[in-house]
């Protein structure tokens, strides 16, 4: 188990283990609460318990800014998470129950015009586990309110608009999680890597990016967005087992290793993507990914404090209770 974790009055240094129990009892309270607001309340509190988890907090910790170099990330590292492997997987599990919750007070209050959502972006080179983050995260969640999206390579159809319109048809409605695995930047980085646009084109992207993350933050939609930073030997380790495994030659494509030869270059054209669009609206996260469990268990983290910081509540009934328990009677 880990040996510590920051959390309480002044930073006290406690158990990870003992983080998690505290954690796991105060969501055990929450329906202790006599109202809605002690509930929230209550809710809200559990939820700093779990944050206390790590000693550094993943969104300052992870976050990226100007100077940071993507190819300095250690993609074995685990930042800010003292715990092993089996405390991240308990961390997921009662970060995804909060999760469930916060998702549920998203939705009702879309259903009443609210326009607070949320848009994760995952990128990352292939075999970084974008595709598990996103089973492992929502294990508890409802599919009622989680929209998921994988961006391939655009059809006749998307190439026949503006880069944006296919994306702007994803993205989630009020009161909805929607999950990018990938996204709108693979309009910018691969058209650079493979010189498939002329460079004023896929140039210009980056501010019609900015503008458009920009203007989705002011309607109401925070989003976060994460690049999973895995190392190439890693990276070989899934290819191979995907090659020597019959049950998962259906994720293996030749076109990988393409871009597994382009290394040096995706680095590159990544790096100036965080340079250029990592904004106070909308930051990027380096997550390191060669240990599955920790990149699992930041995005939870960011995902529950992101839904927990919009401090919403209950939305109140918009009808006379007492006329519709007449009507009942």
């Amino acid at each position: 188990m880990g040996e510590r974790a920051r959390g309480g009055k002044g930073g006290a240094i406690v158990g990870v283990d003992k983080a998690l129990t505290l954690a796991k009892r105060g969501i055990d309270d929450i329906s202790d609460g006599a109202t809605v607001a002690e509930r929230l309340a209550l809710a809200a509190k559990s939820s700093e318990l779990l944050s206390s988890v790590w000693s550094l907090p993943p969104g300052q910790l992870l976050m990226f800014h100007q100077g940071t170099r993507l190819t300095a990330v250690d993609a074995d590292s685990t930042p800010g998470f003292d715990g092993d492997k089996d405390d991240a997987e308990r961390f997921i599990e009662i970060s995804s129950s909060e999760i469930s919750r916060y998702q549920r007070l998203l939705y009702a209050n879309g259903t009443r015009r609210s326009n607070k959502r949320v848009l994760i972006v995952l990128q990352g080179m292939d075999a970084s586990g974008k595709g598990g983050i996103v089973k492992h995260v929502f294990r508890q969640g409802n599919p009622m309110g989680i929209h998921y999206h994988g961006f391939g390579a655009p059809n006749d159809e998307e190439l026949s608009h503006d880069f944006l319109w296919r994306v702007e048809r994803e993205l989630p409605k009020p009161g909805w999680i929607a999950v990018f695995d990938r996204s709108h930047y693979e309009d910018i980085v691969m058209p650079r890597v493979w010189g498939t646009l002329p460079e004023k084109t896929w140039l210009a992207r980056y501010e019609q990016v900015i503008e458009f993350e920009r203007a989705l933050a002011a309607d109401g939609c925070a989003i976060v967005k994460i690049f999973l930073t895995v190392s190439r030997q890693e990276q070989k380790r899934h290819f191979l087992e995907r090659l020597d495994d019959p049950t998962k030659h259906w994720k293996f494509d030749p076109s990988d290793l393409d871009s597994r030869e382009r290394w040096d270059d995706y680095m590159d054209a990544w790096q100036e993507v965080f340079e250029r669009t990592s904004t106070p609206e909308a930051p990027w996260y380096l997550v390191p990914a060669d240990n599955r469990w920790y990149s699992r268990a930041v995005v939870s983290e960011l995902l529950r404090t992101t839904i927990k910081n919009m401090n919403l509540t209950w939305p109140p009934l918009d009808c006379d209770p007492d006329e519709m328990r007449r009507r009942l009677a």
